[in-house]
C-alpha cells in the first residue's frame, strides 16, 4: 500500500533534520527514573524526533469559568491486561482545561472539565488570548482535583500524559507548563499526545472489543477527520475537511439564529431543529461533484447565512422573545441545515468505508468521536450507513467525546506500554524553557485516493504526522 500513501514531509534532508534534533519518545532507562508502579514489558523502539518551540509563560486573568466533574463506569478492557501502570492526563488544546486519573485495566479513577461556557458565549467562539488566561487561571485547581479525586498523590503515577497538538498553541503550552512540572519535580516521564489521536483511542477504554484495524470519523469544533487505524500509531488519512469543521457551520448557525451559546452550538442547534421542518429550505449538500472522503463546510455555512438573511431575522433578539412566526423560521432553517450537514457526513462515511475495506477487510467497526459525536441526530444517521455495510458504530459516552484528560491518559497508556515516551525533564525548569507544541499536526498518512486538490499542503502541514514519524523511528531502528 507503499504507493498509495502521500508522505508528510518531502525528502531526505527534511528526514535527517528531524532524526538530529531532541527526542519525544525513548525506550525506558533504569537509570533515568523509577516507576512507582510494576513496569510493563516494552517492544523495543528507537527515538522519535521532536521539534521544539519557544514558550513562555503566560499571566492569570480572572476568568469566569465553572468545574464539572464526573466519575465514570469502570469498564476492563480485555484487550490490556492490568500491567499497575496509572497516568495522569492533561488536556488544554482549545477551551476546556480537562485532568483525569486512569488504570492501565481501564479503570477511571478521576475525570475533571473546567468549562468556558461564560466566555464561548461572550465572544461568540473561541478568544485564544482569553482561552489561554482561562487556562492558567484554573489548571492547578483542574490537576489537584483529579489527584484528589483519586485518592493518589504526584508520587503515585507512573507517568504523566498531555496534549502537545494539534490545537491552539496558546492553550496548549499551559498544559505542557504544568505536565513538564509536574513531571520534573516527581520524577516522571512524560507522554506526547496527539489530540485526534486520543479522540479516536478512547473508544478502545469504553469498547472492549474493538481491535485494530478500526476507522474513526472525528468531528469538532476544529476538525473534520476520517482515518483508518491499522495500528497504534499507523493512521491512513482517508479525508478531511478542505475549510472548515461540521462543529465550527454548528456554531455559527447558532450564533447568527440568536441561540444560547453557553452550551456551544451544537446542542442549541439539536434541541431546535427538533421543532422544525428539515425539508423547508432546499439546501445544497456540499461537494457533491467530488468522488472523495474530504469534507467541507464553509458552502454551506453562507447558505444558511442567505437564508436567515433573506427571512429578515435578527441574531441581536434572542429567539426566546422573538415572535412564534420568528421561531418557527429558525427552527426550519436549524433543522434543514442539520440534514444536509450531517447528509455531507453521512455520503463521506460511505465511500470511506468502501476504500477503508479494501485496504483492511476485516475491518469491523467505525468509531465515531470528538464533541460532535455528542449529537444523538449524527449518531442516528451514521449508524443507519454503518449499518447497511456490515459494520458496528462505537461511539464513546458524551462525557469522552467532548475534550477531556481520559483520552489522552488512557493514549499515554497505550504509546507508554510500547516503550513510547519521554525521560523526566529537569526539576525546577524555567519558564522560558522550549518545548514541544504542534498545533498543526496530521495524524496520518494522506491516502492517495483521497487527495484534495482544494487544500494546500504547504500551508496545513507544519509538523510531519504521527504515522510517519513512528515509521521513520521504526526504519531507522531496523537500519541500526
Amino acid at each position: 500500500m507503499g504507493s498509495l500513501l502521500v508522505p508528510s514531509f518531502s525528502g531526505t534532508i527534511s528526514r535527517l533534520n528531524l532524526l538530529s534534533r531532541p527526542l519525544l519518545f525513548r525506550k525506558p532507562t533504569n537509570t533515568i527514573f523509577q516507576l512507582q508502579t510494576p513496569k510493563p514489558q516494552f517492544s523495543s523502539y528507537s527515538p522519535l524526533p521532536l521539534p521544539l518551540l519557544s514558550f513562555k509563560s503566560s499571566s492569570s486573568a480572572n476568568m469566569s469559568t465553572s468545574i464539572f466533574t464526573s466519575q465514570t463506569e469502570n469498564p476492563t478492557p480485555t484487550t490490556f491486561s492490568d500491567d499497575g501502570l496509572v497516568i495522569l492526563g492533561i488536556e488544554t488544546s482549545c477551551d476546556d482545561t480537562a485532568a483525569a486519573v486512569v488504570r492501565s485495566n481501564g479503570e477511571i479513577l478521576s475525570q475533571v472539565v473546567s468549562s468556558q461556557a461564560d466566555l464561548l458565549a461572550r465572544y461568540g467562539g473561541v478568544a485564544p488570548k482569553m482561552a489561554q488566561e482561562a487556562h492558567s487561571q484554573v489548571i492547578d485547581q483542574v490537576v489537584q482535583e483529579a489527584l484528589d479525586k483519586a485518592k493518589l498523590t504526584e508520587s503515585n503515577l507512573s507517568a504523566v500524559a498531555v496534549t502537545i497538538g494539534p490545537g491552539l498553541s496558546l492553550c496548549l503550552r499551559v498544559g505542557v507548563q504544568k505536565a513538564r512540572k509536574i513531571a520534573g519535580s516527581y520524577n516522571l516521564p512524560m507522554v506526547g499526545v496527539h489530540h485526534m489521536e486520543a479522540h479516536a483511542l478512547v473508544a478502545r477504554l469504553t469498547e472492549r472489543e474493538l481491535q485494530f484495524p478500526f476507522i474513526a470519523l472525528l468531528i469538532s469544533g476544529g476538525h473534520n477527520l476520517l482515518i483508518l487505524a491499522r495500528d497504534l500509531g499507523q493512521y491512513i488519512q482517508l479525508g478531511t475537511t478542505i475549510d472548515d469543521a461540521i462543529g465550527e457551520a454548528y456554531d455559527k448557525t447558532a450564533k447568527w439564529l440568536g441561540l444560547d451559546l453557553r452550551g456551544s452550538g451544537g446542542p442549541a442547534i439539536e434541541k431546535l431543529a427538533r421543532e422544525g421542518d428539515a425539508e423547508s429550505v432546499n439546501f445544497k449538500v456540499p461537494m457533491k461533484q467530488h468522488k472523495d472522503c474530504n469534507f467541507s463546510y464553509a458552502g454551506l455555512k453562507t447558505q444558511v447565512r442567505l437564508a436567515i438573511e433573506s427571512q429578515n431575522i435578527n441574531a441581536q433578539i434572542p429567539i426566546s422573545s422573538a415572535s412564534t412566526e420568528d421561531q418557527s423560521s429558525r427552527a426550519d432553517i436549524a433543522a434543514s441545515f442539520q440534514r444536509v450537514a450531517v447528509l455531507h457526513l453521512e455520503e463521506r462515511c460511505e465511500r470511506a468505508i468502501q476504500w477503508a475495506l479494501e485496504i483492511e477487510p476485516s475491518i469491523k467497526h467505525l468509531v465515531v468521536s470528538g464533541g460532535v459525536a455528542s449529537n444523538q441526530y449524527v449518531r442516528a444517521r451514521l449508524n443507519q450507513v454503518v449499518n447497511k455495510n456490515g459494520l458496528q458504530l462505537l461511539c464513546p459516552p458524551p462525557s469522552l467525546c467532548t475534550d477531556n484528560g481520559v483520552m489522552v491518559a488512557w493514549t499515554g497508556i497505550e504509546h507508554f506500554r510500547v516503550g513510547r515516551f519521554d525521560p523526566p525533564p529537569p526539576a525546577n525548569e524555567l519558564e522560558d524553557t522550549k518545548v514541544d507544541l504542534r498545533p498543526r499536526w496530521p495524524l496520518g498518512e494522506e491516502y492517495a485516493r483521497g487527495r484534495s486538490e482544494a487544500r494546500s499542503m504547504k500551508t496545513a502541514r507544519i509538523f510531519p504526522s504521527l504515522t510517519s514519524l513512528i515509521q521513520a523511528q521504526e526504519q531507522h531502528h531496523h537500519h541500526l
